[in-house]
């Protein structure tokens, strides 16, 4: 009896338990193989489920075209699986794409998500970091030999964005990326960077409210290395989420099928109207130059052209690690002007340092609005809130991973005033707890119409 003789459910049965880069060989090997596994849905869905995590949120999503789904994620594969390292070169807008979609497709089962563990498995190989997240414009003085910058200005944002999707991890391979925080932190005190047209966050300079990525690389770079070197009685429960590839990229609830469908109660407690689930505690991590190095590497060098970056500076900074206490205030529908898919939510709450309680610019009220940029992106805006109403502070910042990313929020502290002659840096903060808190702010306070 031929293998073709068997009948369907077992033949299915014996295709499944191979490798998926192998059914392309399979269906080569016979006319009558290509026409049981070419169009066979059936098939490809089992190798589909078996392999990565399942891309439908809910029972009643239709089907992907399954076929479609494993050629792409195959040739990706192949692509990071080669020896050459031009191929994987030229072909980094396609496996960026690729990378993305199963990231933010993903989904954890038992604690386990099947996409990250197969992109974490693709990328110990040091080539492919080198060939895929190593390619922006900060490794056209940061690289190695290996690391080219890529050609154009997306490839370079694409770039930044995997890397920052993936972290900087614990170990070797992470040690070679934070090698480059003296470049990282001469792109992020460099005050050119803050301006109008960026919003003094880690957005384009063209007013687009496009994310730059390759700020957002750099950001994570400089704390990261920060966290590793500073106060280590903090240090292990401060440590970064990106310090383990793709860890807190896998988002924990869907927010898709917004307005969620809710009884028709009278009133609806805020927090199930928020798609972003701002409510709880949070760790952050805020990082500065002293005033005098601050001011010093920006206007005591010469002119330096605006399209030409600072030298890289290796002044220690200081490292405050807060704890915030934020709970929505108001969900509102998203306004003329902003995207339409997801409200704008507004929130409060208080935040206290951990380590330098005598520091006042460290313990203060705090408030906020979350929304949609044009991309999609979730943007943070904050403002701190101190003694007797004072706003001195405030910040920009992007979550990472999209809404209910547990990766947590990367961005820029700066003077409310947004003063050209600074200070301004990087921050950084992260969920660690969902537990509801009574945060009283008095009226004056919680006056949030200006955001």
């Amino acid at each position: 009896m031929e293998l073709l003789d068997l009948c369907y459910d077992v033949l299915i049965r014996i295709l499944e338990e191979i490798d998926p880069k192998d059914l392309a060989a399979c269906a080569r090997a016979s006319w009558g193989f290509n026409k049981f596994i070419k169009e066979n849905q059936r098939l490809f869905k089992a190798h589909y489920l078996k392999n990565w995590d399942d891309p439908r949120r809910r029972s009643s999503d239709s089907d992907p075209n399954w076929i479609a789904e494993i050629q792409k994620i195959v040739k990706c594969q192949k692509i990071l699986a080669s020896n050459d390292i031009d191929v994987k070169r030229k072909n980094l807008k396609f496996v960026g794409s690729t990378i993305e979609h199963l990231l933010f497709s993903a989904s954890e089962l038992n604690g386990e998500s099947l996409n990250k563990k197969a992109l974490t498995e693709i990328f110990k190989k040091s080539e492919n970091l080198d060939a895929i997240m190593y390619r922006s414009s900060l490794y056209a003085r940061a690289g190695t030999p290996s690391q080219q910058v890529a050609n154009t200005e997306e490839e370079q944002q694409l770039s930044a964005k995997i890397h920052c999707l993936y972290g900087v991890p614990s170990g070797p391979v992470g040690r070679r990326s934070l090698s480059t925080h003296p470049y990282a932190r001469s792109r992020v005190y460099d005050l050119r960077n803050y301006t109008d047209e960026t919003r003094w966050g880690p957005y384009r300079d063209d007013g687009s409210m496009r994310v730059d990525w390759e700020m957002m690389e750099s950001i994570m770079i400089v704390i990261g290395y920060n966290s590793g070197t500073c106060c280590r009685r903090f240090a292990p429960a401060f440590t970064p989420l990106w310090s383990e590839p793709f860890e807190g990229i896998v988002r924990e609830r869907i927010v898709d099928d917004y307005p969620p469908i809710l009884p028709m109660e009278p009133d609806i407690p805020l927090d199930l109207k928020d798609p972003y689930n701002i409510s709880g505690i949070y760790l952050r991590i805020v990082c500065f130059l002293d005033y005098n190095d601050l001011y010093s590497f920006n206007f005591s060098s010469p002119h330096i052209p605006s399209d030409q970056p600072r030298e890289p500076i290796n002044t220690d900074e200081a490292i405050r690690y807060i704890m915030m206490r934020l709970q929505v205030t108001k969900v509102e529908p998203a306004g003329r002007f902003n995207n339409q898919k997801l409200p704008v939510v507004h929130f409060t709450g208080t935040c206290r340092s951990v380590d330098a309680s005598w520091d006042p610019n460290a313990n203060s009220k705090i408030k906020g609005i979350v929304q949609l940029t044009c991309e999609n992106e979730v943007r943070w805006s904050t403002i701190s809130i101190f003694y007797g109403g004072e706003e001195r502070w405030a910040s920009e910042g992007v979550q990472v991973g999209g809404a209910n990313s547990k990766r947590g929020v990367i961005g820029t502290w700066f003077d409310k005033d947004h003063d050209p002659h600074g200070p301004a840096g990087p921050t950084a903060f992260w969920k660690v707890s969902d537990k509801r808190l009574d945060v009283e702010m008095d009226d004056e306070d919680t006056d949030d119409s200006e955001f």
